[in-house]
């Protein structure tokens, strides 16, 4: 059974910091894209990262650029997402994904996790 759950979020001050995970179970994390997506009430879905453990390449959205880090550790089967400089404009709920195959990006995705909220305070 394929299972993707995320862990990690939290309420964090402004400015502040917070690394999600998201463990993969089921299939083999470097065969898949990995994507990290948010969602905040009331607005679309956004892509915020999209991660090919096989290559290294990752694509960041334009409001996460410099500021959010992805990452994997395939033998642990997890891909994290550090988050620094925390905006208001962050809060939301965080979710991975998981495309096949790894070259397919990730504007679709096969799996989804349960997501953990992120909140983002003054």
């Amino acid at each position: 059974e394929v299972q993707l759950v995320e862990s990690g979020g939290g309420l964090v001050q402004a400015g502040g910091s917070l690394r999600l995970s998201c463990v993969a179970s089921g299939f083999t994390l470097d065969d898949y894209a990995i994507g990290w997506f948010r969602q905040a009430p009331g607005k679309e879905r956004e892509e915020v990262a999209c991660i090919s453990t096989k290559d290294g390449n990752i694509y960041y959205g334009d409001s996460v650029k410099g500021r959010f880090t992805g990452s994997s550790d395939n033998a642990k089967n997890t891909v994290y997402l550090q988050m620094n400089s925390l905006k208001l404009e962050d809060t939301a709920v965080y979710y991975c994904a998981a495309r096949y195959p790894w070259t397919a990006g990730c504007n679709f995705a096969d799996y989804w996790g349960q997501g953990t909220q992120v909140t983002v305070s003054s």
